[in-house]
């Protein structure tokens, strides 16, 4: 008999308190259960178990080596099953949540293109501005941008981002440029009311400084408050990926850029650890090439 096989017929024996029982949860004669656990202490050296007419009990020596054997045992067999999510084939639906604007821009073209090579998976997408609770809402997978709490999910760090001031050329031709976050009271300011929206503006990466603003014009969404940036009706903070085709175009501008916080991470977020599903497992590795490649996000 192995030694794999030895150690978990000693743990099922510890576990079970007796050879006949232990036996029977293994489909094993007595006598075979009874072989394993004598050869298992000659091999190491010691006695493992006590042995009287009622009951079995563990030594000291016993003791220690049932905790070693039952982690032991657990990694090998998280191993086992991550070895084969890796290689089975990815079926089933898969849920994934993101932020609306990533989840158009970047979200849905991988989530297309991984569509086309794996005919056995279909995807709902959940796309909200708001923190999703992953195990309440049945997610798989979820973008989580900014830093991450303790949560006991595995993660994947895939990019980062920044958080800018934008306003129209026109804007600022009209009504200047702010040349530190105080300036920011003298100007029209746009908001948004997500979930992650505060009055607050943080500045700095070491030294903060905090500018409580004043919005004129407050946006449910992020879109709606880059569009009225663009008209030129004031300034909007927003994240560096939200903003860029306008920046491309001209249509908007950066401002304090020399006062900005530290880049916020991107990260692929999920609950299952090593032993998440194929379809989890192959979605992040897809996503997670594609999207370490994007310049705009790393």
């Amino acid at each position: 008999m192995d030694r794999w096989q030895a150690m978990r017929v000693f743990v099922k024996v510890a576990e079970a308190k007796g050879f006949a029982e232990a036996a029977r949860h293994l489909h094993m004669s007595p006598p075979a259960v009874t072989r394993a656990v004598a050869a298992l202490e000659e091999t190491i050296g010691a006695r493992l178990l006590t042995r009287t007419t009622r009951s079995v009990t563990l030594t000291d020596a016993g003791a220690r080596f049932f905790e070693d054997c039952t982690r032991i045992l657990a990694d090998l067999a998280e191993a086992e099953a991550s070895a084969a999510g890796s290689f089975a084939r990815p079926s089933g639906v898969l849920t994934i949540t993101a932020p609306v604007i990533f989840g158009h821009r970047y979200i849905l073209p991988i989530i297309m293109d991984y569509l086309a090579q794996h005919p056995q998976v279909s995807i709902r997408t959940l796309f909200v501005d708001r923190m999703v609770n992953i195990v309440d809402e049945g997610v798989d997978l979820a973008v989580r941008i900014g830093n991450l709490p303790n949560s006991g999910f595995s993660a994947l760090r895939v990019g980062a981002v920044r958080r800018v001031i934008c306003g129209s050329p026109d804007y600022f031709e009209k009504n200047g440029v702010p040349a530190a976050p105080a300036d920011l009271a003298n100007h029209a300011v746009i908001a948004t009311t997500s979930a992650w929206a505060s009055s607050e503006w943080r500045f700095g990466q070491n030294d903060k400084t905090i500018v409580h603003v004043h919005p004129r014009l407050f946006c449910n969404t992020n879109e709606a408050a880059l569009q009225a940036a663009i008209a030129g009706f004031g300034l909007t903070r927003v994240l560096s990926y939200q903003v860029a085709p306008s920046l491309v175009s001209g249509e908007l501008q950066t401002v304090l850029s020399a006062y900005e916080e530290a880049p916020l991470p991107i990260h692929l977020v999920h609950p299952e650890g090593r032993q998440a599903p194929a379809k989890v497992r192959t979605f992040i590795d897809f996503a997670g090439e594609r999207l370490r490649a994007d310049r705009l996000l790393n």
